[in-house]
Order: structure tokens, then C-alpha cells, then sequence
């Protein structure tokens, strides 16, 4: 809204003017529930060009209102009132004297602070949700979702696929209310046609329990709603896309796509299938289930000013990890989805999944280690990787009503992923010491194959009473999780210190059986105490066993065989948690306000087993974990959240099996049966606004995280020969403090759009070093902006940047890192004659020299297509080219405590291609 109500009288009594025309214009407004006239409501007239207040008047008490002396022509009409939504329509005054249709005000009772447009309006605001009409909002022909995204006021999409709305990150895009090929947004928007949707439905997702009892849990997720248009619901749509490029001295590139649609009512069937050697990805390898959290981590700030949290000591699924961006890569990704609603009763839900990649990649690392007394290890590493495997998934929901009341319900989710990788990574590497003395070298092959199964079953019973917000729920998790497979470690090390100098040669196989199983049930109860105060009472078990057996083999000498059993690097190991949380909840909700506060007990029984050496490791705990919020909406689309949560992270069994990982001699990992459970105090502090008539909007977000018995790690280096072994132990005192703030809107005068972002990161972590204490202290502050105009059928131009200044100091010495990074982007598109368009995209980026790495690393990629359009935008034929200047690289760099790297992977450089698509849709009810 322009201001509040009472400010915005004082405005109107103050201003007001008249005309001498006799131009009249009357109507009359109405309580829509009631039934009844609404005096006293203020009516306004406003510009419809920059929102200018041309009139006003008040409501007479049988809700009557008239203005004369006014000009013909276009207005906004608004209407307000304490006790009512906001009322906001475009009109057009034609004749001298008007009559307007009776104006319909719901009440703030029934609809909290709601503004209420008609549909030719192209943003409506109901309640918390913003919606968009999407045929109002131009794209190009035959574009994406996330093309139209990109034209929404509020709504961003970065280069890497991540949507915000009004400054959150959207974390689910549904279709029709329904998950898209599970919950990965970037499914949805780049596969969906944008003329295929209706309305974009922008809301904040109650969790799942919250939209059951009835009860705000303080729980919420910015979600993206696409409605289909009614038109495509009965038929089909769809797209194919081919494209190829003869290359000179790299192999030739091809991406072809195909995707295609079809309902019919309540029906839906979508399937698409991608394969490429241009990187082309989109599907995220790794499961999105995760069995358990882990606090196996530690703090680095990377060369963009990131904080990340690495794991270490091994992949939590198994699988080398692979970034598209960089290497060679092949690929397939295929799948479908079907669902379909019998009866309003029973809801389907059936997708499978299926990705191959055969990647490979050369990468160079520099890493320097800082140790006590000014000591310097510098590594320079190089190694060559190829990967093959491919993965299988799968997942059915089904949701049943029980009742013709709808009160009672049964829903069953189950998913099956399988996953086959082999790799190969051929690596050399040297260290030297702050002299340029070389102290050790190593030359590896390591060659792996593994098989992994992952099963996760859900069940649901939920059952609401007569009595409102009076519920009972009981749900039930089954997780599976197995590893194995065969992996090959040939090495040679060798030292040059002279009294400590060595050769060492390996030659093993060791063959990893790793599995998960675990089995947790929880029940909820919830009771109205009062029309404000409800009660939530819980009780979850849990019962979590896992195995980690690894046996390793040497060759026998003389012989090609593996059969000499390594006792060094054998450990067989057991592990069970057994965890009863009883748990309550106060909740309190009057129109703006609600908050909740309550905790959680859980009473753990931790029994470890090391088999090898018959040893048992029992304990017990008691923790606590509690809970607080608050959210005062003051006024629409006007927010204020405060979070509070504790938590408690046990160890994983990786961390805690006292097996040496011998992979690399020089960089060796060893569990700690010891470790305790980290507890983390977590806060959060948010504030949202959006004003609809300005085009306005704004967010900033002050996250906290004190950590107790912090997981980190205590390393060990001998300098003399750079032999490092790191260990896991708890320590006290990490904490972390994020800033983000920003907001965007409408230039009217230039009729462009911006977006601002400073951000402020500050990072302590705690770790040790030859026993002593290290404390790490990274900063990261930074600003972003993006400025874009268009015309439609014309031109689109945006502009960006994002500078970032990042500082890393440790307690063990007075050596202070900091470095400048910073990103400018330039897009720009051109029409001509409305079937052509040429568009490019330019990125200039900048690092800052280091103390590490020397010189500073800047490098441009410049790519630019050509397209034509043929047959009402039916036919596309594009060529583009990729990375003109041939500079692409990937360039990497991150504070780690005391560690500094800097990783260089070679990448795809330039290409270009020459594509044909076809888009595809039902012909019967074909739309413009």
C-alpha cells in the first residue's frame, strides 16, 4: 500500500483539489459477508502512469461516494478501510456522468490485510500469496518458465538456476499444487513451456503438520505454485531440441532434448530426455534424502567469499563428486512422471529416473599449509580423473482419504535409488618446504568400483476430531542404506629429508561393506487450550544400527594375487543408536501475531563395537531440544520473524571407527570412537516487506550459530617429511553470523528494474595443531546489484555485479589473507522484425592477487546465439557460439583454518553449434 490508513487521510485532507470540469463519477461499496453498506471508507483516485493522487472522498453511511470535476481517462480506484482488505482496480472514465459497479470489501476477520484486484490486473495479493498472470508478463517465443520467472517483479533467477522471491530462496516449485520429478525446482522451470501456465503463485509453504492440525509451527518455505492453463490440461505440449557442432581440435559437441507433457483432468503424464557432451546437466547426482545429519565438517571461505562447511574423511554417499562446469562430460538423464486424483480420495504419484555420465578432468591444486613457528608446507598436486557410472531412481507417493469427511487419512511415500560407479584417478604430487626444499613426492593410481542401494519407506496415518485443532497423527520412516565394492590403491611415496627419508610402495585391495539401517516412529497429539493457545505433545523412537567392515589386501610377494590380509587396515565396526524423544509445544495465534515455544528430550543409548580388537564403547545421553518463535505480521505483505532452535548432531560412523585411511600417505584420516554429540544453539532474526502498489520490495536476515562440542579436527604434521594426520575431536567456541539484506523495484522514470544485495559474514573456528589450539577468523562483506530494461519484441538488457572482500586470520600467526573478487555481467537480447533475435551474455571475472598464488587470475567468457522463428514461432533454428574469447577456466580458491588452495580444472572452452527445435503443442486447442 502507498502508506497506512490513518497517514494516508492526514494526506488526502491536507491536498485535495478540484476541478472545474462537471465530470461525474458515483458507486457505492459493500461488506461482502454481511451483506451490509460500509461507511466512512476512504476512496481514492490515483495516476495509473506514477500512482499520483488525483482525488479522494469518504463513503456516506448508506455507502454511497460520488467525485465531480474530474477528468476523463485511465485511473487506479482505491479503496480502504480500518476494518477491511484494500480494494485496487483499474477504470477508465469515458462519459460525464458514471456509474460504477457496487465495490465488494472482505473483512480483515475473514481475510488478514488483503489486497483485492480484479483479474485483468496483472499481480493480484490474496492473503500471503502474490500471483501472477503470466500471459501479462512477454517472453520470447517458445521460452521456458524460467524465462518468464525472470520478467516477474520480486523474483530473481541467478546464473546458476537458484530462485529468490522478494529476497528468499525458493526452495520447491510445484505444478497444479503437485511436485514436479521430486523437489528439485530447476526441474519444473526448465522444462515447462511458459505458455502453458496461468497463473505463478508465489506463497510461503506451511510444513506439512503445520497445514494438518491447523497450528503454525513457525515452519515455513518460500514455494512457487505454476497453474496450468485449463486449455492444457486436456491435451499436450511439448518440445524437441537438436543441436550439433563439427569442432577442429576438440570432439565434435551435441545436445539433444526432448520433452513432452499430456494431461487430461486430473491426469498427468510428463517424460523427457537429455543427452549431451556440453555439460549439460540440470539433475542433482546425490540423494535428496539424507540418512541422518553429520557435524563432520569444517569452515572454508572460498575465492566468490562463500562460507562453506566441508565434509571430510570421505563422501557421505559414496560418489566422487563431480561439478559439471569443469572436465569433459557425457551424459543422459531420462525420466517420467505420472500422477493422477480418483474421487477427491486417492492421490498418484509415480516417477523414475534414470542418469549416465562418463566424465573426465585434469586438475591442478596448490595448497599451502601454514604450521607453528612460521613453518610453510607448499603441495602442488596433479591429478587426472574418469568416471563412469549411472544411476537408477524412483519414488511413489500414494494418498488415500479414509472418510467421506475427509478427516482421516493414510499416505504411503517410497523410493528405490541404485546407483554403479567406476573411477579411475591417476595422480603425482610434491611438497616443499618454506626454503623451496623438496621433502616428499607420491604418484598414485586408485581405481574404484562400487554399488550402492538406497530404500526409504514413509507412512503416515493423520486423523482430525469434531473439535478444531484437536489432531492425532502417527508416522512411521524405514531407511536403508548399503555400500559396497572393490577398489584398487597402487602408490608410490618417497621422502628427502635426510634423516628421516623413505621409499614406500603399495599395492592393495580393499573391498568397503558399509550399511545403514534405521527405523524411527513418532506420534502427535494436539489439543485447543483457548481460541489463541494450543498444545502439541510428542514422542518419537528411534533406533539407527550401521556396519562399517573394510579389509584390506596386499599382494603376495611373487605373485598377482590379493591375499595378504592387512591387520594395520582392517577394522570391522558396529554401531547403534537408540533414541526416545518425548516432546511439547505451546502455540498462540491471533491475526498478526503468533509464536510457540517447547523442547524436545531425547534420551540416547550410543553402544559402538569394534569387532577387530573386541573392544565396546557404551554411553549414554541426555539431550535437549528446544524451541522458540515469533511472527508478527504487521501488515500485508509486511513480516517479522524471530527462530530459535537447539540442536544435537551425533557423530557418523565414519568419524567415529578408529581406521586409518590410508589413501594418501601424506593426508591420512582416522576415526575417533570418543567423539560426543555436538549441540548447536541456532537464531535467526527476518524481516520481509513488499509494498504492491510502489513495486517495492525488501528482506534482510540475520542468522546465528553457536556450536558446543563442535566436531572439528585436531591434525598432527611432521614437517620433516609432510606427513599429516587428521583426527576428529569436539571443541568449544565455533560461531558463525550472517547478514543478508537487500530489496528491488521499479525505476519508473528509465522503466527498468533493480536489485540490491550487501551481505556480512563472519566466521570463528576452532580446530587443533600439533596440539595447540588454532582459532580461525574469516570475514566475508559484500555488495550486489542488477539492473535490467526491456522492450517488448524490441530489446532486453541487464546489468550485474557482485564484489566481494574476503579476510582469513588464524590465532597461530599474524599473517592476514584477504583477497578482492569481483563479477560483472552484461545480457543483452535484440528483436528484429519479430522472428529474429540476437542475444549475448558477457562476464568479466576478477581475482585479487594472493600471497599464495601470486598474480592476480582474471578471464572473461563471452557467448552469443543467433535464432530465427518459423511458423508462429512453431520452428526454431539458432547457432550459437560458446566462450569466444576462449578463456573459460575454473578457478577455485578457499581458506580452510590454516590451509590455503587454490584448484585449477580445465574446462570446455570454445564451441559452437547449430540447432533446430520444435515446440510442439495440441493442435485443437491451440492458444496464441
Amino acid at each position: 500500500m502507498l502508506k497506512n490508513t490513518g497517514v494516508l487521510i492526514i494526506f488526502l485532507l491536507l491536498f485535495n483539489f478540484s476541478y472545474s470540469q462537471s465530470t461525474k463519477l458515483k458507486g457505492s461499496v459493500k461488506d461482502t459477508v454481511a451483506n451490509i453498506s460500509v461507511s466512512n471508507a476512504v476512496v481514492a483516485l490515483l495516476s495509473p502512469k506514477d500512482s499520483v493522487l488525483k482525488k479522494f472522498t469518504r463513503t456516506a453511511p448508506d455507502g454511497s461516494y460520488s467525485f465531480i470535476g474530474i477528468n476523463k481517462g485511465p485511473y487506479i480506484l482505491m479503496v480502504m478501510h480500518p476494518l477491511f482488505g484494500d480494494y485496487v482496480d483499474n477504470i477508465e472514465i469515458k462519459s460525464e456522468d458514471e456509474t460504477l459497479a457496487t465495490i465488494p470489501l472482505t473483512s480483515k476477520s475473514k481475510l488478514l490485510t488483503a489486497i483485492i484486484l480484479k483479474s485483468g490486473s496483472p499481480i493480484k495479493i490474496k492473503g500471503d500469496t502474490t500471483i501472477y498472470t503470466a500471459d501479462s508478463f512477454k517472453v520470447s517465443a517458445n521460452a521456458n518458465v524460467e524465462e518468464l520467472l525472470k520478467k516477474l517483479p520480486g523474483i530473481q533467477v541467478d546464473k546458476n538456476g537458484e530462485i529468490k522471491a522478494m529476497g528468499e530462496k525458493v526452495e520447491k516449485v510445484l505444478v497444479d499444487g503437485e511436485e514436479f520429478f521430486g523437489d528439485d525446482p530447476g526441474m519444473a522451470i526448465k522444462n515447462l513451456r511458459a505458455d502453458a501456465v496461468s497463473e505463478v503463485q508465489v506463497f510461503d509453504k506451511k510444513s506439512d503438520q503445520a497445514e494438518f492440525t491447523g497450528i503454525d509451527d513457525g515452519e515455513k518455505h518460500k514455494t512457487i505454485n505454476l497453474k496450468m492453463k485449463e486449455d492444457k490440461k486436456t491435451g499436450y505440449f511439448g518440445k524437441i531440441d537438436v543441436a550439433g557442432g563439427l569442432q577442429k581440435d576438440i570432439d565434435d559437441r551435441y545436445n539433444n532434448n526432448l520433452m513432452y507433457s499430456t494431461f487430461r483432468g486430473k491426469r498427468k503424464l510428463s517424460a523427457f530426455f537429455l543427452t549431451g557432451n556440453t555439460g549439460q546437466d540440470g539433475l542433482s547426482w546425490q540423494d535428496n534424502e539424507k540418512y541422518g545429519g553429520n557435524d563432520n565438517v569444517s569452515m572454508n571461505m572460498d575465492e566468490d567469499g562463500g562460507m562453506n562447511f566441508m565434509w571430510r574423511g570421505g563422501s557421505t554417499d559414496d560418489e566422487p563428486y563431480v561439478n559439471t562446469e569443469n572436465g569433459f562430460i557425457k551424459n543422459i538423464n531420462t525420466g517420467m512422471q505420472y500422477s493422477n486424483k480418483w474421487n477427491g480420495k486417492q492421490t498418484l504419484n509415480f516417477s523414475p529416473r534414470y542418469n549416465e555420465q562418463d566424465y573426465e578432468n585434469i586438475t591442478k591444486t596448490l595448497t599451502q599449509e601454514r604450521g607453528n613457528d612460521s613453518i610453510v608446507l607448499n603441495t602442488d598436486a596433479d591429478d587426472a580423473t574418469n568416471i563412469k557410472r549411472y544411476n537408477f531412481k524412483t519414488k511413489l507417493t500414494y494418498d488415500v482419504k479414509l472418510d467421506s469427511a475427509n478427516n482421516s487419512s493414510l499416505k504411503f511415500t517410497g523410493a528405490a535409488n541404485f546407483y554403479h560407479t567406476e573411477s579411475e584417478v591417476i595422480g603425482r604430487s610434491s611438497t616443499n618446504n618454506q626454503f623451496g626444499d623438496k621433502i616428499n613426492e607420491r604418484i598414485d593410481t586408485s581405481r574404484n568400483k562400487n554399488d550402492k542401494a538406497a530404500i526409504t519407506l514413509n507412512i503416515i496415518y493423520k486423523h482430525k476430531f469434531k473439535k478444531a485443532r484437536r489432531t492425532f497423527s502417527l508416522s512411521t520412516d524405514l531407511n536403508y542404506l548399503k555400500t559396497d565394492g572393490t577398489n584398487y590403491l597402487q602408490t608410490f611415496n618417497q621422502g628427502f629429508d635426510p634423516v628421516y627419508g623413505f621409499t614406500q610402495t603399495v599395492d592393495q585391495m580393499i573391498t568397503p561393506d558399509k550399511s545403514t539401517n534405521k527405523v524411527s516412529s513418532k506420534i502427535v497429539y494436539t489439543e485447543p487450550l483457548s481460541k489463541n493457545y494450543s498444545l502439541e505433545l510428542g514422542y518419537q523412537f528411534s533406533y539407527n544400527y550401521g556396519k562399517n567392515d573394510q579389509v584390506t589386501h596386499s599382494k603376495v610377494s611373487g605373485t598377482d594375487k590379493y591375499e595378504f590380509l592387512v591387520d594395520s587396515l582392517t577394522n570391522r565396526f558396529r554401531q547403534t543408536i537408540l533414541i526416545n524423544t518425548p516432546s511439547f509445544k505451546i502455540n498462540y495465534s491471533l491475526k498478526k501475531i503468533k509464536y510457540n515455544f517447547g523442547s524436545g528430550f531425547g534420551f540416547t543409548n550410543f553402544d559402538l563395537s569394534d569387532e577387530t580388537v573386541q573392544r565396546d564403547y557404551r554411553r549414554q545421553y541426555t539431550n535437549f531440544f528446544p524451541m522458540a518463535s515469533f511472527t508478527y505480521n504487521y501488515k500485508a505483505n509486511h513480516s517479522f520473524r524471530f527462530n530459535y532452535s537447539g540442536s544435537t548432531t551425533q557423530p557418523t560412523i565414519n568419524q567415529l571407527q578408529p581406521l586409518r585411511n590410508n589413501n594418501d600417505k601424506f593426508n591420512q584420516y582416522i576415526g575417533n570412537p570418543d567423539l560426543r554429540p555436538s549441540f548447536a544453539n541456532s537464531f535467526n532474526i527476518q524481516h520481509n516487506s513488499y509494498n504492491f502498489l510502489k513495486d517495492l520490495w525488501t528482506y534482510a536476515s540475520v542468522n546465528a550459530a553457536i556450536t558446543s562440542n563442535a566436531i572439528t579436527d585436531n591434525i598432527n604434521i611432521n614437517y620433516a617429511t609432510g606427513e599429516k594426520t587428521t583426527r576428529p575431536i569436539n571443541t568449544n567456541g565455533n560461531l558463525s553470523v550472517n547478514i543478508y539484506a537487500g530489496g528491488g523495484g521499479k525505476i519508473k522514470k528509465i522503466e527498468s528494474r533493480i536489485w540490491f544485495g550487501p551481505n556480512f559474514s563472519y566466521t570463528r573456528f576452532n580446530n587443533y595443531l600439533n596440539g595447540q589450539k588454532i582459532i580461525a577468523n574469516n570475514i566475508r562483506t559484500g555488495f550486489n546489484f542488477n539492473l535490467n530494461k526491456s522492450k517488448d519484441k524490441k530489446y532486453e538488457f541487464s546489468l550485474g555485479d557482485e564484489l566481494n572482500y574476503n579476510s582469513n586470520k588464524t590465532s597461530q600467526n599474524n599473517i592476514h589473507d584477504h583477497y578482492i573478487t569481483n563479477t560483472v555481467t552484461l545480457d543483452a537480447t535484440l528483436y528484429i522484425h519479430k522472428v529474429w533475435s540476437i542475444a549475448s551474455d558477457y562476464q568479466y571475472y576478477y581475482r585479487q592477487k594472493t600471497a599464495q598464488s601470486g598474480d592476480a587470475l582474471n578471464n572473461s567468457l563471452w557467448n552469443a546465439k543467433a535464432q530465427r522463428t518459423f511458423k508462429s514461432n512453431e520452428f526454431t533454428l539458432y547457432v550459437k557460439v560458446r566462450d569466444i574469447l576462449n578463456q573459460n577456466r575454473g578457478i577455485d580458491r578457499y581458506f580452510d583454518g590454516t590451509k590455503f588452495t587454490e584448484t585449477r580444472n580445465e574446462r570446455l572452452k570454445r564451441y559452437f553449434l547449430v540447432g533446430f527445435a520444435w515446440d510442439f503443442k495440441n493442435k485443437a486447442k491451440k492458444t496464441n
